[in-house]
């Protein structure tokens, strides 16, 4: 089973894994099985080849068949799994925990070729709508602080598999990042007695200058300070701190919104492998910090292109070098936005 590990210095925590030494890397070209199918555990008729599935979106059929559209199963080898406690566990200056939590793979399609960026858009409908439930689910469990969905797009990015699919992982603790990015915008909030990503949202909308797509709903905007070249935020025009109320009309919205992210980034840097994670406010304690998260944190979906990777400066001090200005970025991206 997997630990976690808090650095005494910095309390960043580290997940030591094992396990996941163990995982599949799809060679090229994709392994075959003895009749000559291609034998990917994530295609239609496949489903015996995955855990039992915690979700699925179906018309027909029977749980764990075929005839689904969106599918949602444990992952076979987890970074964290559900059994054990939160409990933290002190070792002289060191503190650790049994590696808890919950790892699923969302599969975003029955087909193996199918792209997020192309799919039909009620397709992305789909997927959202599960993104959205496996996070309602998970934060019944108390034990889990933070919930966090992210996707990997091709292998340089992380994916082990083509097969379209993105991730859900409950965390027992909130990330050393999040954290971060919560004291900033709650010291915000008590100052101005406002929403920092509002008054944001406000300033980058009236300046257009590193504004890359908006709809009703929702604006992509290169971040004044991004870490890397062409990395977009989406955030919805709307202050929430999660999306779990999201309405069927905004889930559309973001749905195309994301699809022609995808494609601009297709056309102007040649499908890019990227990763995508959406950052949604962690599960409160008390009430108090329940009104505080409300009132101060704003959801948002950051889309990181590989374009250039880190190297010993960044590694050595977490100061990014970004090469590409993010009013460029912006610039060249909208010019790639279909319509």
């Amino acid at each position: 089973m997997s630990e976690l590990r808090k650095d005494f210095l910095t309390e960043r925590w580290v997940v030591i894994a094992p396990e996941r030494g163990m995982r599949p890397v799809e060679p090229t070209p994709e392994p075959e099985d003895d009749t000559g199918v291609r034998a990917c555990p994530f295609c239609e008729g496949n489903e015996f080849m995955t855990p039992s599935e915690v979700l699925a979106l179906r018309d027909h059929g029977e749980p764990n068949h075929r005839g689904w559209y969106v599918r949602v199963v444990p992952h076979k080898f987890p970074v964290l799994m559900v059994e054990g406690s939160a409990e933290t566990h002190q070792l002289g200056v060191h503190s650790w925990m049994e590696g808890i939590g919950a790892h699923e793979v969302v599969i975003e399609s029955p087909v193996h070729h199918e792209d997020l960026a192309f799919m039909a858009q009620e397709q992305v409908m789909r997927v959202i709508w599960a993104w959205q439930q496996r996070v309602e689910d998970l934060r019944q469990d108390r034990r889990f602080r933070h919930i966090l969905v992210f996707r990997n797009h091709r292998t340089a990015s992380g994916a082990t598999l083509r097969h379209p699919h993105s991730q859900v992982v409950a965390l027992p603790v909130i990330p050393q990042l999040v954290r971060e990015e919560l004291r900033g915008a709650q010291a915000y909030y008590e100052r101005e007695g406002r929403c920092g990503f509002c008054d944001l949202l406000e300033e980058e909308r009236g300046s257009r200058k590193r504004v890359v797509l908006e709809t009703g709903h929702f604006v992509v905007v290169c971040g004044y300070a991004a870490r890397f070249a062409y990395e977009v935020e989406i955030f919805p025009l709307t202050h929430a701190a999660d999306y779990l109320g999201m309405p069927a009309e905004m889930r559309a919205d973001l749905a195309q919104v994301l699809q022609r992210t995808l494609q601009a980034y297709r056309s102007a840097l040649f499908n890019p492998p990227y990763n995508l994670v959406i950052q949604l406010a962690p599960s409160p304690v008390d009430e108090g910090e329940a009104a505080l998260l409300s009132e101060s944190f704003h959801w948002h979906i950051s889309v990181m292109p590989h374009v250039s990777a880190p190297v010993g400066f960044e590694w050595g001090t977490e100061f990014y070098i970004n090469p590409v200005a993010p009013e460029v970025a912006a610039a060249q991206l909208r010019q790639h936005v279909p319509s």
